[in-house]
């Protein structure tokens, strides 16, 4: 199982005012040009100027991706205070208005914004994803299937996003709720087999609907640039603990399903409208919700899931180097994610604020120390 070593992760931005931590609508060229001179090509523009991305190298442990990640984020954070900014790792921003967004000058953008319009603009969030390394496309769709029931705990992990446009939304992770507005995002279809996704993908392309699968957003994907299955459903993680672990649990699950390809081999309907409705109540109650088991035919407490799946896959991270990366997943689920720290400091904040603006001002400034912590 050498080959399922090698991983990668992306963590998504927002570049904020270092005073009032509002969005910057257009991205400050002397800060980008720095975060690139500091950065090289680890650091990279996203669709809508107000948010940045960076990208670690290949990694085979644990350990090496947790210093690159650590300093990335620690040198973005240097060069943004520079140039009077900062940087907030979260799934939405709690206070950031999506009519005043501009995209980012890119051909791709160019024809992305044109093709989504106003559900481009609406596009002000920020997410985590995570590459796994193992060679054939046949293997990574063939997972990307089996993984699907597991993905809704992933997200119920990593919510940082209880706020939009100034509101508490009653959720812990709206960002998906945002970001599926967008097509061919969500849970993949139900392929079975490598012939049928490459169909999926050869149809589209060839009815000029999209020019490559790099156009296909799901929660899950095989990568087109990399020999990789790509994570790409859980909110940007605040912590940069969260952002380890969560990797940790992701490719301990990869190579468990790699190892044990009778698990979830028969996948049906039902069990993705299962996944679906777990989905839903994931972005809804984080780590306090229950999900539907189909097995047992009951719901069970996140906290009760996490603690069987990591028992599950020890032995994976074990090999992978990544067990007390993994174990975080359970401090996750007695500390709170993201989300549940940005509702107590706002609650907090209410009862001494003299607004609701002054309350979400503090969101924000707990939101970036916290980021580079």
């Amino acid at each position: 199982m050498t080959d399922t070593r090698r991983f990668g992760i992306e963590e998504e931005f927002f570049v904020v005012d270092a005073e009032t931590k509002a969005v910057m609508r257009r991205m400050p060229q002397g800060f980008f040009a720095t975060a690139k001179d500091r950065l090289g090509d680890r650091v990279k523009s996203e669709m809508l100027q107000s948010q940045v991305e960076l990208t670690s190298s290949i990694h085979s442990t644990a350990s090496a991706a947790r210093n690159e990640v650590q300093a990335m984020r620690g040198t973005l954070g240097e060069v943004a205070a520079a140039h009077g900014l900062a940087i907030l790792g979260s799934g939405t921003h709690p206070t950031a208005m999506w009519a005043t967004q501009r995209a980012s000058d890119a051909p791709r953008y160019d024809n992305v914004m044109h093709d989504l319009q106003m559900l481009g603009q609406r596009n002000i969030v920020c997410g985590l994803h995570v590459h796994a390394e193992f060679d054939d496309l046949s293997r990574r769709v063939d997972v990307m299937g089996r993984i699907m029931p597991f993905i809704p705990l992933i997200i119920a992990l990593s919510t940082s996003s209880p706020f939009w446009q100034s509101r508490a939304t009653g959720l812990m992770g709206y960002r998906l709720a945002a970001y599926d507005e967008l097509p061919r995002t969500g849970l993949p279809e139900l392929f079975k087999t490598q012939a049928e996704y490459d169909d999926y993908v050869a149809l589209l392309v060839e009815a000029r609907i999209i020019e490559d699968s790099s156009y296909v957003w799901w929660a899950v994907r095989p990568s087109r640039r990399f020999p990789t299955l790509e994570l790409r459903a859980p909110d940007s993680c605040t912590h940069v603990e969260d952002t380890l672990a969560i990797a940790a649990l992701y490719r301990s699950l990869v190579r468990h399903l790699l190892r044990n390809p009778e698990l979830n081999g028969a996948l049906s309907p039902v069990s993705r409208a299962i996944a679906q409705e777990n989905k839903w109540r994931a972005q809804r109650y984080g780590i306090h919700g229950s999900f539907v088991d189909e097995v047992r035919r009951t719901t069970i407490a996140v906290p009760d899931l996490v603690k069987e799946l990591t028992a599950q896959i020890a032995d994976d991270a074990e090999a992978l180097g990544c067990v007390d990366d993994l174990a975080r997943c359970l401090d996750i689920c007695e500390r709170g994610t993201s989300a549940d720290g940005q509702l107590t400091v706002w609650k907090s904040a209410l009862s001494l604020a003299e607004t609701p603006h002054d309350a979400l001002r503090a969101v924000k400034t707990w939101i970036a120390h916290q980021t580079l912590q």
